[in-house]
């Protein structure tokens, strides 16, 4: 088994405690709750069974197969087939700055990569960063990293989130050594 796959068997594990329910049961749940969007039902996961953000995004994942590992599992599509679904269309011109991207992080050492719906995630021991097109026009690098940070292109998140930063990045000059100084510091944390 994968770290990331042990790490979501792990918070899946922590979230049946948790709530004294099975995830066979909290997706029975969700099938009777009358909710189908996935917004929707993370919150009512929220509001219904006290989970915080993490733990109700990845449980909605589980019930909707909606991650980019499942749903390229369930088609017989590969991690890099889901990587190019992402970067189509009118977002293609954002995959040189997930490229740059990638290619730093790749310095940093072992780390495994999740490839979900619409991004991409990075995970040690847990998530260090998100990243990926936010709209045609915007690519978004979420960082978790519990310590300030100071770049002009790095913006706090409010608490509940999946990240603490978020940095609007339009090309690829915007990963600059400051940035991956912040995303290393992050990587570290992690480990």
């Amino acid at each position: 088994m994968a770290d990331a796959e042990k790490a979501v068997a792990t918070q899946l594990a922590n979230i049946e405690k948790k709530t004294g329910k099975t995830i066979a049961q909290l997706k029975a749940a969700i099938a009777k709750c009358g909710k189908t969007k996935h917004g929707e039902i993370r919150t009512w996961l929220k509001e219904t069974y006290a989970l915080g953000h993490g733990d109700a995004n990845t449980v909605t994942h589980v019930a909707l197969q909606s991650d980019g590992a499942s749903a390229a599992k369930a088609t017989g599509a590969t991690p890099a087939d889901v990587l190019d679904g992402i970067y189509t269309g009118k977002k293609a011109h954002m995959r040189p700055i997930h490229e740059t991207l990638m290619a730093a992080i790749d310095e940093f050492g072992e780390f495994d990569i999740a490839p979900k719906k619409g991004y991409v995630s990075l995970r040690r021991k847990k998530q260090f960063a998100m990243l990926g097109p936010k709209t045609n026009d915007r690519f978004e690098l979420g960082i978790n990293l519990k310590e300030e940070v100071r770049h002009p292109l790095v913006k706090a998140v409010p608490p509940g989130g999946m990240c603490q930063y978020i940095a609007a990045l339009t090309s690829e000059k915007d990963v600059d050594a400051r940035l991956i100084a912040v995303v290393k510091q992050a990587y570290e944390s992690a480990g």
